[in-house]
């Protein structure tokens, strides 16, 4: 018997000892795996501010703002166009923004009367920025960590009430309660009454699962014994907070106080009262059983109970025991943090962070990471692609047809937003930047771009042929472009074969000037994918993405300067300190004059060439450039083009690569034209560059005219390539005359 007492206690002190390493390994070590948080960019408020009504109230919404009387942090107040808004403050990476409460009305789509009534007075005030989705662990946990001393001095003392009176006073362990518990269930016939203490808890949710066997619940009494041997009870007691399980969110669970004070009230753990405490005090017991959006009347007992116990405590006073008991659960409609509400966006942030950030580092460190995503914007691109992709069916399956949309900050080339699929919340197959499809006609902007640029060769008066002809190759195989139309023009100016889109004085331009040097072009504007040799590039078969095709276009929209597109401002520790600033690159890679003439073409083509009919959707006033792209049988339809603040390019077509009855004018065009038409935005106004004249010309016979003659047309040319022949129209007196009459009254 001594014997194997003796047996029994070596084989106890190893186990001891064993359990003592993994209580300190953890506890030493890094405890939590915090996820990073995505954010997207903060709204700015000042008198001017470019919002509407609707889209301010759906980012305060986004953001977790209640919508209430606007005097409590978090919360606004609406009435018609005139809002008041209490901020809560936001730590930045360039500094805290402290709380506000300011005044302002919506007129049209501009901020009008701002004032800050409440709080330091400030020009502009930026609101906190929506957090639009995380990097999360493996296990998907998600917690936002707290200090004890961040916390309000009522939830400890409240839940050491309900849950471990004697906290303080015992060694992790408390015989007496677990004996009145199991005294308690015994009477009652069934579990009603624990008697864990906060540190078994703890070690139960920390270290063991939650299977209910005597060799469990005797680790769980040796560890807790060993935690309070080794660590302070304040120490104790805040990792409890920050580990305590309250709730689930779709995949991802939420644990601690901090996070569950935003996810059920869309407010900081530092500005809840009683009645919020005490049901989240109260949801410990049972997170599912007492959800108060799923279960108002259990949890509101609950929490009513715990207001009680509070009472019976001397924690609060009898009178404000009683109002808090009349108030309502006050729990936010949705949770304000939902679970990456950009899939397709979020995915280009991620491929982004991949660059410099390990991914273990995204799920644990508890990163914060500031992006370009503007909601107003994402909203009005998701809008686009919904509303008008049933439109463009016709015949065939509406659920054939897929579309993606891409738009850009036209001078910065920051990601405004970006939709993926029909499907915008779906998180799959992220079409725009991973279905790589043939481009089409918006090749064709780069092939005149290559030649405007040997201005000696090209204007954009030159006359380019428009006539069928056959190519032979060394293997015997032979290639015969057409147009789209079938049709054959002739001669015409190079301008007007690009705004019409015409396919055979595109391939005459690029074999004349040379597809390696097309290729270079296409390269030096941001494609980093090999690029085919063969003359059908010239038509676009070469395959982009459409996040590609947004990279090269926003060179032509920034006038020869190739602008790396960007999700991410800064990147900053859990703490606020910046880790990463990614901050706007450009670099020349086109002759700016060259573009100028590309953009006068595309600004062509917007008025009276392919993308004309965007102008029965989009308001007239607004000056657009862009390009149309449609391949064989309309399996891809495109649309790239840009105002004085946007770039935007849209896809239509089918993953299985099947025919549409679509073109590039019918598909993509209507996506993009009901985005362009949602925006404000500004017209499209290059600033001519140096060595840029216009002249008045008459481009059908390359020669200088007067402004009045007919088929006169004023023309960019670089200096020194403008015609030398001029042509007189004298004897149109009458048109002279009107036209000087018109003058006199401008």
């Amino acid at each position: 018997m001594f014997r194997l007492c003796a047996i029994g206690l070596v084989l106890l002190a190893g186990w001891m000892v064993y359990l003592d390493a993994v209580v300190t390994s953890r506890f030493e070590g890094r405890r939590f795996e915090v996820p990073s948080r995505v954010y997207a960019r903060p709204l700015e408020l000042f008198d001017g501010a470019s919002v509407s009504a609707s889209a301010l109230e759906r980012e305060l919404s986004l953001s977790g703002f209640r919508k209430g009387g606007g005097e409590k942090a978090g919360s606004y107040q609406r009435s018609g166009n005139r809002f008041v808004i209490s901020t809560r403050g936001f730590s930045f990476p360039d500094g805290d923004e402290p709380r506000r409460r300011i005044s302002l009305s919506v007129s049209g789509d501009r901020v009008q009367g701002f004032s800050v009534i409440q709080g330091e007075s400030a020009p502009i005030v930026r609101l906190e920025p929506a957090q639009i989705g995380g990097i999360y662990p493996a296990h998907k946990e998600d917690r936002v960590l707290v200090q004890l001393d961040e916390v309000p001095a009522l939830l400890p003392t409240t839940l050491m009430a309900v849950e471990d009176r004697n906290f303080y006073d015992h060694f992790g362990i408390a015989p007496l309660s677990i004996g009145r518990a199991m005294l308690a269930n015994i009477q009652a016939g069934r579990i009603v009454q624990g008697g864990s203490t906060l540190t078994q808890q703890l070690v139960k949710n920390f270290f063991l699962t939650r299977e209910q066997t005597l060799v469990r619940k005797a680790n769980e009494a040796l560890m807790s014994v060993l935690l309070e041997l080794h660590y302070e009870k304040n120490d104790i007691l805040e990792t409890y907070l920050n580990e305590v399980y309250l709730g689930q969110a779709g995949t991802r669970s939420i644990h601690g106080f901090g996070l569950a004070s935003q996810f059920y009230f869309g407010e900081s753990l530092k500005d809840l009262d009683v009645h919020q405490i005490a049901l989240l005090v109260g949801m410990v017991k049972g997170p599912s059983y007492y959800n108060p959006r799923r279960h108002p009347e259990r949890a509101t007992e609950r929490r009513n109970l715990v207001i009680s116990e509070m009472e019976e405590a001397g924690l609060i006073e009898p009178g404000r025991a009683a109002r808090a008991r009349g108030l309502p659960l006050g729990v936010s409609e949705r949770p304000s943090y939902s679970e990456n509400r950009y899939p397709a966006y979020i995915d280009l942030v991620r491929r982004h962070l991949a660059r410099d950030y390990k991914e273990e580092d995204l799920r644990s460190e508890g990163l914060r990471i500031f992006t370009t995503l503007n909601p107003a914007i994402q909203y009005a691109a998701e809008y686009a692609v919904t509303e008008t992709l049933p439109r463009l069916a016709g015949g065939q399956s509406s659920e054939a047809l897929e579309a993606t949309l891409v738009v850009t900050a036209k001078d910065s080339g920051e990601v405004l937003a970006l939709v993926g699929g029909r499907d915008p919340q779906f998180a799959g197959f992220n079409r725009a930047l991973d279905a790589n499809r043939p481009i089409g006609s918006l090749i064709k902007p780069f092939i005149y771009l290559s030649a405007l640029q040997e201005p000696e060769r090209y204007t954009l008066s030159t006359p380019v042929l428009d006539k069928s002809f056959t190519l032979e190759f060394d293997d015997g195989k032979r290639w015969q472009p057409k147009n789209y139309d079938g049709e054959e023009r002739g001669e015409v100016p190079l301008h007007k074969a690009l705004s019409r889109s015409y396919n055979l004085p595109a391939v005459r331009v690029g074999l004349d000037i040379g597809v390696d040097v097309v290729r270079e072009t296409l390269t030096a504007f941001g494609v980093d994918t090999p690029i085919s040799r063969y003359p059908s590039m010239l038509l676009g078969s070469v395959s982009m993405s459409p996040v590609t095709v947004a990279q090269i276009y926003q060179g032509l929209a920034t006038s020869g300067f190739n602008t790396p597109l960007r999700t991410i401002r800064e990147v900053t520790d859990a703490g606020g300190e910046a880790l990463s600033r990614y901050s706007l690159e450009v670099e020349q890679v086109a002759d700016p004059a060259a573009v100028h003439l590309v953009q006068y073409a595309m600004q062509e083509t917007m008025q009276e060439g392919t993308g004309r009919s965007a102008y029965y959707t989009v308001p007239q006033e607004l000056t657009l450039a862009g390009k149309t792209g449609t391949t064989d049988d309309g399996r891809d339809s495109w649309f790239a083009g840009f105002s004085g603040d946007l770039l935007a390019v849209a896809w239509v077509g089918r993953d299985d690569n099947g025919p549409t009855s679509l073109t590039g004018a019918s598909g993509a065009l209507p996506v993009w034209s009901r985005f362009m038409a949602q925006v404000p935005q500004h017209g499209f106004s290059p600033v001519v560059p140096d060595g840029v004249n216009y002249h008045w010309v008459n481009s059908e016979r390359q020669a200088l005219t007067d402004e009045y003659c007919d088929n006169a047309r004023l023309l960019p040319y670089i200096a020194g390539s403008e015609p030398t022949q001029t042509i007189s129209c004298s004897g149109n007196l009458e048109r002279r005359i009107r036209g000087w009459f018109e003058g006199l009254f401008q």
